[in-house]
């Protein structure tokens, strides 16, 4: 594998590509949805709601976790998640800094 040139980037691109590569997978993108939904805590819902293994659901939350998109606390034997609101909003607007204005007028 050759070596990353993430250097010659600016700090909010390798930044908003990390947030994109946490975010690069459907389930990941069901999960956070779901989490938005539900509005609070989630312990055992996310297996359910998603449809996948619970150790394939585990692998999603431990990235979207790591990422800091999801807070998970201990309940007793469950963990329960809930979205990191304040990561998720920062992600939004890094996103909308870093396109700037759209216009589509101005496209071929």
């Amino acid at each position: 594998m050759g070596i990353t040139k993430t250097h010659i980037f600016t700090e909010r691109q390798n930044e908003l590509a990390e947030d994109f590569k946490a975010m690069a997978h459907p389930a990941r993108v069901a999960i956070v949805q779901f989490l938005a939904n539900a509005g609070g805590c989630i312990c055992q819902d996310i297996v359910a709601e998603i449809g996948l293994a619970q150790a394939t659901v585990s692998q999603h939350l431990k990235v979207l976790k790591h990422a800091g998109f999801i807070k998970g606390q201990i309940d007793g034997p469950a963990v329960c998640y809930c979205l990191n609101y304040r990561k998720c909003n920062q992600f939004l607007k890094l996103l909308n800094n870093s396109l700037g204005n759209l216009n589509p007028e101005n496209c071929c």
